[in-house]
């Protein structure tokens, strides 16, 4: 190899043949040849790495995969790759069925089923040093730019795949005044949160579609908007959002629909959605046909997508949790920066803003990927460095863009080596606590169900002033009150198959409940 790459393309070519055949798979890399190409004429250098290829993966010291949808194994090449190219983007061609999101268990999978994920699936893992876990403690530290440009799980026609490439190689940033169109919809009854959300990132006044009273039916002009942020309910396999009306009554209209959207959106569209399993890459199949909101959009040449893959949570007022994580992103995105460092951006910022994480943090932190090209950077911004005489532009680009990524990987590292983390116990919290816990579930009208514990692991401790490292001042425990509403059983939730899920977040310090927070799925 002549230079290190600056991009590397990652998938699994027997997958991709098996699923489309050998002509199938002849139109995806024709196209991945076409996206070097661009690439190269915008001074990157990108190299294409199946992963299950014993000759190419043995001259970069990796293993080969050999079983396509074994995580560890996927885990373990990539990680080899990276570490014998180094390189500043990281792309995994394919849906899950040709490189599959890493199964971390889901840190909140509640006995009595509110929560009912096994697991957190992401592409986090991929981003971070840490080998091979199902802990998603072991990946609060991520280093790497990484995107996933994903076809349709189970899908039949090899064009999608390469359209999506074909969108990567033709892509035109915005300009700044352009990408702060946005279009923001939410469901009511977190109207005060998603104000927050679009006040914070776009600036105010902030312009929400509220969820009811309007419905999924929007217009050209909004739809065509370049920003679009989504606060609404989402349920697994579903290719609707949905929303809620303030009263906090179990009815969820449809706020979002992608067979309604498809054909209607502009070119470059950037997209962060905090709805439960909005980035879900499900498999169409004879009884879901329509193919989910993410894959939807990016068919519709949008460049970015950030999402979470199962149940996700913020509070109903202030920003937590998906609220926080998707606003960095988007900020990040309007500052400049490409997709992949927006995303790699957020998940750091969103560590440190959260310190210490609790359980849905942890979560909240596994679930959310980017789809897209991590690459492109979809608003143009005026460049920092002046170029010397004797400098070309690409030179200047790559020695700047270098710089950031040591930067990001040393910050990476530093969390990863200090940042509190919460561990399922199984004590249970002292009385008091629990009595507080439940009469604040029950003076919002809800019966309280299970209790999860979690202890802080405080880290690098030794390391902080005397004052601030005595045990009274650090948290010490979490503890999840899940718990029901009366009307658990009502017919729209059965139809849409929204998870309806109220928890309050005790926080212990030093043996006392010190705050309670109240969140919501999703």
């Amino acid at each position: 190899m002549d230079q290190q790459p600056d991009k590397v393309i990652v998938t699994n070519v027997a997958a991709l043949k098996g699923k489309y055949g050998a002509n199938g798979y002849d139109a995806i890399k024709n196209s991945v040849d076409a996206l070097i190409s661009a690439d190269k004429q915008r001074g990157l250098v990108t190299v294409f790495v199946p992963l299950d290829d014993k000759g190419v993966m043995k001259t970069l010291s990796a293993p080969p995969v050999t079983r396509p949808i074994d995580p560890a194994q996927n885990k373990e090449a990539i990680d080899a790759v990276y570490r014998a190219l180094g390189p500043d983007y990281v792309v995994i061609l394919g849906a899950i069925d040709i490189v599959p999101h890493q199964d971390m268990a889901n840190p909140l999978l509640d006995p009595s089923g509110e929560d009912p994920d096994e697991y957190a699936y992401g592409d986090l893992p991929y981003a971070c040093e840490a080998p091979y876990s199902r802990d998603a403690k072991d990946f609060i530290g991520p280093t790497r730019v990484v995107g996933r440009l994903p076809d349709v799980t189970g899908g039949t026609d090899p064009n999608y795949l390469a359209e999506l490439l074909r969108v990567a190689a033709e892509y035109r940033p915005a300009s700044l005044p352009s990408a702060k169109t946005y279009f923001a919809v939410t469901a009511q009854i977190w109207k005060k949160s998603t104000d927050l959300s679009v006040t914070n990132t776009f600036g105010a006044p902030a312009k929400v579609e509220d969820v009811p009273p309007r419905d999924y039916k929007w217009s050209t002009d909004q739809l065509q908007r370049h920003m679009h942020f989504f606060n609404c309910h989402g349920a697994p396999a579903s290719s609707q959002f949905y929303g809620q009306p303030s009263t906090g009554a179990s009815q969820y209209p449809p706020a979002l629909d992608a067979a309604y959207i498809d054909g209607k959106l502009q070119e470059g569209t950037i997209v962060a959605a905090e709805c439960c399993y909005g980035g879900e890459l499900y498999p169409v199949s004879a009884t879901q046909t329509q193919i989910g909101i993410c894959n939807v959009y990016l068919a519709n040449k949008a460049y970015g997508f950030f999402a979470s893959t199962t149940i996700a949570y913020g509070p109903a007022e202030g920003n937590g949790q998906a609220d926080l994580i998707c606003q960095f992103f988007l900020q990040n995105i309007l500052r400049g920066s490409s997709n992949g460092r927006a995303a790699l951006e957020a998940r750091q910022t969103f560590v440190r803003k959260s310190s210490p994480m609790d359980p849905t943090d942890l979560k909240t932190l596994a679930q959310f990927n980017l789809y897209g090209d991590p690459s492109l950077t979809p608003v143009q911004t005026p460049k920092a460095f002046v170029l010397a005489a004797a400098t070309d532009y690409t030179i200047a680009e790559r020695s700047d863009r270098k710089d950031r990524r040591r930067l990001l990987f040393r910050e990476g590292i530093g969390l990863a080596a200090k940042e509190p983390v919460p561990t399922l116990v199984k004590r249970k919290p002292k009385k008091a606590i629990l009595d507080r816990l439940h009469a604040s579930a029950e003076a919002q009208g809800r019966t309280p169900g299970s209790v999860l514990s979690f202890s802080i692991r405080q880290r690098g401790r030794a390391k902080l002033p005397h004052a601030l490292a005595q045990a009274p001042s650090l948290p010490t425990a979490f503890h999840l009150l899940f718990t029901k509403s009366l009307d658990d059983t009502s017919s729209s939730r059965a139809e849409t198959g929204v998870v309806d899920i109220l928890v309050f977040v005790g926080k212990e310090v030093d043996g006392e409940l010190a705050s309670i927070t109240k969140i919501r799925s999703r």
